[in-house]
């Protein structure tokens, strides 16, 4: 393969609705650049991107797949996309690390909420964007409903630059707008006859022409005044009016094709390797530090790994981006994020499993390595003089969680090692071993995503596994302040044990002042301040404990051990076993032995006290309550709403977001476990949502004693 200058690179991200035909028009792409002489199908589990085995079982994609071709003098780098919702991570990984988003719209469904939530990444990442009307030769293919709804949600930004002859059975051509001319398929030809615009479309074509003309010349100064002059320009002018509308994203080009029947696919390939960006057309990703990084090959040379699979017979596949430098076979580097060295003894373009072997790569191209001792997903590789760290891309908040246990108990450290080996294939996937929960947690995207995890650990490590509803980390803390002592006291020959707590609790609030008098039952309690100590709890919220010991009656020796026995009832709460937070203790009196007492008396007593004290002051469980944000169709949104209210959620509010009804609520973590199943089977799959920590709330009185209940039947079944 010859060696490709950053401005003959196109990194383009190939995205789309699931069905939308993005792994299709990948293999029709691979088949017209010559590099496979066959094109695989979903069905015949053959595709060039589609290649692991559970992307062959469901017949979906769940990886993001590289795949690099040349074309024209250029080197076309795709990275195909997962469509469904689930696996959205490969989406964000891709558009981080390409230049261009290419989207797919399935002629017959039009826009849907997946395309919406991935553009929605696209606007983010401010990236360039091209559209691609796909399935024209479906039988329920509609270009123009497509097209309107595309205008109804992005608007003047949507421009042809094709339309079809003909939808579904009738799709024979297209009026190519930019060219001015018409490619017509003849039945079972391979390749279209390039003729003249017909009459009875001379008046549409131009009118087409008309809009793309005018959303050319908008986009440049020198363009514009010409197109005032001369009212045209000419094609090679347009396309750099294209060009330069796309990278101030005020254009989206729409073409249109059957991937299937490869119509169509030629053309737009064309187009790309013209049009699409080159990394030095794009702003320059930043460091760690802010720092801009130009995608300049003279400069020192720095590799971010945006990607790692295991495959068989090989291991570890490592796929990078050329952040700024050269990279050479036999290159030496130092990995920034975990200070080792490492050394590339092989590079490679890939297309799917199949690897071309590179002897160098420019800044901006996307590379493979393979058995690397030391690196891992987003980690930089840095040459002699660059010290870069890259940490740019920013994944989406988990959706849907599942305790996770291997059936065999003696599998489990085996089933650990396969979930964190995965983690590194997919970011998405969040696995947590939790102590407060007692179990091992695995958060994902939905129900697919972690389905998808269940059948790998299962089928390719052979370990049998179980998923089981996750336990929620509820909190406890109190409403009122309350008092109470405590006397350990134990004598069993020689040496015997004594300490003595008197202490008032109450509920702490950030900055609010220590009274100095407190009242119980008619007796007053005087304060005084000798230490405060603001303990951060590592679950959330404070423990604020105060010494408030006079005259002498409790050694400040004894101090650390009263506080050491409050932590550990902290960190298994009086009325579940949950933690505790935000509460404030003051221990103001309490009594010693001069050879009895020692500390672990008085951790005892204190904890005792504690235990006793905070049964007294009203307590009440806290639970974590989400910010949840759902995307449906309008049709669906009554039921939504319905569904949400069943789960005690606050509904905050609703909003119309391009074509979409948005709504907006706060719901307890507990009702959300089956929503991305419900949702799905609410809206026929046309929904999605995201959901984000917001705070801990005290739960209704009905779920408290429920919970009271359940854990005394657990504690007496232990």
């Amino acid at each position: 393969m010859k060696v490709y200058k950053t401005n003959e690179i196109k990194n383009i991200a190939l995205i789309g609705n699931s069905g939308s035909g993005k792994t299709t028009f990948a293999e029709a792409m691979l088949f017209e650049s010559g590099l496979i002489r066959r094109r695989g199908t979903i069905e015949g589990k053959n595709t060039v991107s589609d290649y692991f085995p559970v992307e062959k079982e469901y017949e979906y994609s769940v990886f993001p797949s590289v795949i690099s071709y040349e074309w024209k003098d250029k080197l076309m780098n795709f990275i195909d996309c997962p469509g469904s919702d689930d696996f959205v991570g490969g989406v964000v990984t891709a558009l981080n690390v390409t230049d261009l988003a290419l989207m797919l719209i399935d002629a017959a469904d039009g826009v849907e909420v997946g395309t919406i939530n991935q553009f929605r990444y696209v606007d983010e990442l401010k990236k360039p964007a091209v559209i691609l009307v796909n399935g024209m030769d479906h039988e329920k293919a509609d270009y123009e409903n497509t097209l309107s709804s595309l205008k109804e949600v992005y608007g003047n930004k949507i421009v042809p630059v094709q339309y079809p002859i003909g939808n579904g059975a009738a799709f024979n051509g297209i009026i190519d707008v930019l060219k001015q001319k018409y490619y017509h398929w003849e039945p079972g030809a391979t390749a279209p006859a390039v003729l003249e615009i017909p009459e009875n479309e001379k008046e549409r074509a131009a009118e087409y022409y008309q809009v793309l003309l005018e959303a050319a010349a908008e986009n440049d100064e020198g363009l514009m005044e010409k197109f005032f002059d001369q009212g045209t320009l000419t094609e090679e002018e347009m396309r750099d009016g294209i060009h330069k509308g796309m990278l101030n994203h005020s254009l989206y080009p729409v073409f249109c094709a059957s991937a299937e029947k490869n119509m169509a696919v030629h053309r737009i390939m064309n187009f790309l390797s013209m049009v699409a960006p080159s990394p030095d057309d794009m702003p320059a990703p930043k460091n760690s530090d802010g720092v801009e990084v130009a995608p300049d090959s003279s400069a020192p040379t720095s590799l971010f790994f945006f990607k790692t699979t295991v495959e068989p017979h090989i291991g570890e596949v490592s796929y990078f981006k050329v952040m700024s430098g050269v990279v050479k076979e036999g290159d030496d580097f130092t990995n920034t994020n975990r200070q080792s060295k490492e050394r590339l003894a092989q590079i490679f373009t890939v297309a799917g499993q199949m690897r071309n072997k590179a002897e160098q790569l420019q800044a901006g191209s996307i590379g493979v390595a393979v058995k690397l001792k030391d690196v891992r997903t987003g980690n930089t590789l840095n040459a002699k003089g660059s010290d870069h760290i890259f940490n740019f891309i920013k994944y989406p908040e988990p959706r849907y969680r599942r305790a996770i246990r291997a059936l065999n108990e003696s599998n489990s450290e085996k089933m650990n090692e396969a979930l964190n080996r995965m983690r590194e294939e997919d970011p998405t996937w969040i696995v947590e071993i939790s102590k407060e929960l007692k179990q091992t947690i695995v958060s994902g995207q939905g129900e697919f995503h972690l389905k998808t995890l269940k059948w790998r650990i299962e089928n390719n490590d052979k370990i049998e596994i179980e998923f089981l509803e996750p336990k929620i980390p509820y909190r406890e803390t109190i409403t009122k302040a309350a008092r109470a002592d405590y006397r350990h006291k134990k004598q069993s020959g020689g040496a015997g044990q004594f300490g003595e707590v008197h202490l008032i609790i109450e509920p702490y609030t950030e900055g609010m002042p220590l009274p100095e008098i407190y009242k119980f039952n008619g007796q007053e309690f005087k304060i005084q301040n000798r230490d405060t100590q603001v303990i951060n709890l590592d679950w959330g919220g404070k423990l604020v404990f105060v010494n408030s010991i006079v005259g002498g009656s409790i050694d400040a020796r004894f101090m650390p051990a009263i506080l050491k026995g409050i932590m550990g009832r902290m960190e298994q709460g009086p009325l579940t076993g949950s933690y505790a937070r935000d509460v404030r203790v003051i221990v103001y009196d309490g009594k010693m032995h001069p050879v009895d007492s020692n500390e672990i008396s008085f951790m005892l007593a204190g904890r005792n006290a504690f235990s006793t004290a905070f049964k007294n002051a009203s307590p009440k469980i806290l639970e974590p309550i989400y910010n949840v944000t759902v995307s449906v169709p309008g049709d669906y949104m009554g039921d939504v709403m319905s569904d949400l209210q069943g789960r005690r959620a606050i509904i905050m509010g609703m909003e119309s977001e391009k074509g979409f009804e948005k709504l907006n609520a706060k719901v307890p973590l507990k009702e959300m476990n089956t929503y991305s199943t419900s949702l799905s089977s609410i809206t026929g799959g046309r929904g999605s949502f995201s959901m984000k920590f917001a705070s801990y709330e005290l739960v209704p009185s009905d779920v408290q004693e429920k919970l009271l209940k359940e854990y005394e039947e657990q504690e007496k079944e232990d």
